[in-house]
């Protein structure tokens, strides 16, 4: 590409960084991997009181308000999702200070057994880093069927941007702290610490959920050494690179306990990231990813265990034929959490349609499994989306959402395709309009059309409407019978 953001150039560096070393640069000097947590900091984290999160008000059988909402909107038992939160199938984004009456947040659950989740990833970049612009993104994607988002700011006053987005935001809103730790501090001089204080100013300010790259491990890298596309994760490929300058373990790995107290006490859900997913068909599913996996799978049990809900993230980029044998085995290595798939793209030879190969992945991974689709955009691969991007990307997860959950038998999901239906077979274009996700494309393609009479079918021309005719043949049988 001809135009390459900070982050980019970073990220870069990075994958180069880890490369060379994996294909043998001198180390740099170790520091002992096992020394215990340092500073006041954790130690103050350590022992803080523990704060009741929807996990623990779960297990000590008591009912909250957010879950009630949660009930109401999935329209199943309260009890019912008490049940499926503490037995880790369940998690409710909700961070104290984005729930009412300090925000507008209005709860809602992710889990195999609800409705399937879309998210939409949001946040400033070098070309444009406007509020206006950022108001316009989260209209966009909520508007087109976006459930959550996710603050991936990299240009900016981030901290000014994330709090003006959580002002505005009455979805779940996610982000990734590594972003902001690396773009502050070298990795030479960035600290365990630095990354903790990251995550916890995130966190007072109201952040839901929080994608955590803490199952990468120095020992994996080497399995990224063969692959096509190496580590494309930004958050692996950061942290690799920090492992690798300090010749320590990955510090969210190290300090994840301090990292589950700072999420324990906002009651942030933790997303465990999936730093070494695929990023093209031909490292998906390998051996370096499932090697994370099985880490992040001890992580997820550790997480819930401290009381803090938990998903954890899935595929990238797999082949379709491999991605219900992958959901079934992360789910049973991750105890049943939600998963979060960022796509999964089944083909990489369509870059400007990648919407449409990311949900083409997202219905089979969403009927195996999957909880929460990331909603893949055209320029994915190719450059910032902008708001037409959006529009386009979440529309295509959303419609992957609702037949995932039409194929699995979610009750009451075909309800509103038969009453489109009806309202088609009646040539009824007003109501067909009406329900209709898009009511606005819909008529405007319809209109552009120009029919010659409301039965017309445009395909076929003046009086070939299959629904005029089907009329008349039933009304024939009728007569007959």
């Amino acid at each position: 590409m001809n135009r390459v953001d900070s982050l980019g150039r970073a990220i870069y560096k990075a994958m180069k960084a880890v490369l060379n070393t994996l294909q043998g640069s001198p180390a740099q000097q170790a520091t002992d991997p096992h020394q215990p947590p340092q500073g006041p900091a954790s130690t103050r984290r350590i022992r803080g009181s523990i704060a009741m999160t929807q996990l623990l008000e779960a297990r000590a059988g008591r009912v909250t308000d957010t879950m009630r909402r949660v009930a109401q909107r999935e329209n199943v038992p309260v009890r019912w999702v008490r049940e499926q939160i503490v037995a880790g199938k369940l998690v409710i984004p909700a961070n104290g200070r984005h729930l009412p009456p300090h925000g507008r947040l209005d709860p809602l659950g992710i889990g195999k057994a609800l409705a399937t989740k879309v998210n939409a990833c949001l946040g400033t970049a070098p070309v444009d880093a406007s509020p206006d612009t950022e108001r316009a993104k989260i209209e966009c994607a909520v508007r087109y069927g976006a459930d959550t988002v996710m603050d991936l700011s990299i240009e900016g006053d981030l901290d000014a941007a994330r709090a003006w987005l959580l002002e505005v935001a009455s979805v779940p809103v996610g982000t990734v702290p590594t972003y902001q730790a690396m773009r502050e501090h070298d990795v030479a001089e960035l600290s365990p610490d630095m990354l903790l204080c990251t995550i916890e100013a995130q966190a007072d300010q109201g952040v839901d959920f929080m994608t955590i790259h803490a199952g990468i491990l120095r020992e994996h890298l080497p399995f990224a050494k063969p692959r096509i596309m190496g580590i494309a994760s930004r958050g692996g490929a950061l942290l690799a690179q920090w492992m690798i300058h300090h010749g320590r373990e990955n510090p969210l790995y190290e300090r994840f306990d301090d990292v589950l107290a700072i999420l324990r006490e906002r009651d942030v859900c933790l997303s465990l990231g999936n730093g070494l997913r695929g990023a093209c068909l031909a490292d998906g599913g390998d051996e370096a990813e499932m090697v994370e996996m099985r880490v992040v799978g001890e992580l997820a049990e550790r997480a819930r265990e401290a009381g803090v809900q938990t998903m954890v993230e899935g595929a990238g980029h797999l082949a379709f034929d491999r991605i219900p044998k992958q959901l079934k085995t992360q789910r049973k290595i991750c105890g049943g959490a939600p998963v979060f798939v960022l796509g999964p793209v089944v083909t990489d030879v369509f870059p400007g349609y990648d919407h449409l190969t990311a949900a083409i992945g997202a219905v089979c991974a969403a009927q195996h499994g999957a909880a929460l689709l990331s909603a893949i955009t055209p320029r994915e691969h190719l450059g910032p989306p902008r708001l037409e991007d959006i529009k386009q990307g979440c529309t295509a997860a959303r419609a992957a959402a609702h037949a995932a959950d039409i194929a699995r038998g979610l009750p009451g999901a075909r309800a509103w395709d038969d009453r489109l239906a009806r309202a088609r077979s009646e040539s009824n274009w007003s109501k067909q309009f009406l329900l209709a996700f898009d009511p606005e494309t819909a008529e405007a393609l319809h209109n552009d059309a120009a029919p010659p009479s409301p039965e017309s079918n445009i395909m076929f021309g003046h009086d070939e409407s299959a629904a005029r005719r089907t009329r008349e043949v039933q009304r024939i049988l009728s007569a007959n019978s």
